[in-house]
């Protein structure tokens, strides 16, 4: 059973900047495609970034429309860990953060879909004021 703790939340200020980390373990197949979904209070489940492993060429990274160009999400396979390096933090980008994993195909492992894989963990919460 693929298991999913995240950390790294908290409070910021605008324009500042978090990393969140997710350790995955309990695994027997690492997931090849990971992300980061996000919820803030009233409003649905919005997908963030995913990452698609597995390619000769190297992993693909894809990123949902409000948050290219200021937040990274990357990988470190040593320590089984997914990251997410967030930027320019914007008030709207309070929410409860949740990393999440699945087993799919690389069109099917976008930002859009994250919300539904089939393992997440129990989220970090994330506050920007302004």
């Amino acid at each position: 059973q693929v298991q999913l703790v995240e950390s790294g939340g908290g409070s910021v200020q605008a324009g500042g900047s978090l990393r969140l980390s997710c350790v995955v373990f309990g695994y027997t197949y690492s997931p090849n495609c990971m992300g980061w979904f996000r919820q803030a209070p009233g409003k649905e489940r919005e997908g963030v970034a995913t990452i698609y492993t597995g390619e000769p060429g190297g992993d693909s990274s894809f990123y949902g429309d409000s948050v290219k160009g200021r937040f990274t999400i990357s990988q470190d396979n040593a320590k089984n860990t997914l990251y997410l390096q967030m930027n320019s933090l914007k008030p709207e980008d309070t929410a409860m953060y949740y990393c999440a994993a699945d087993f799919r195909l690389k069109y099917d492992c976008s930002p859009r879909s994250s919300p539904v894989f089939t393992y997440r963990g129990q989220g970090t919460q994330v506050t920007v004021s302004s």
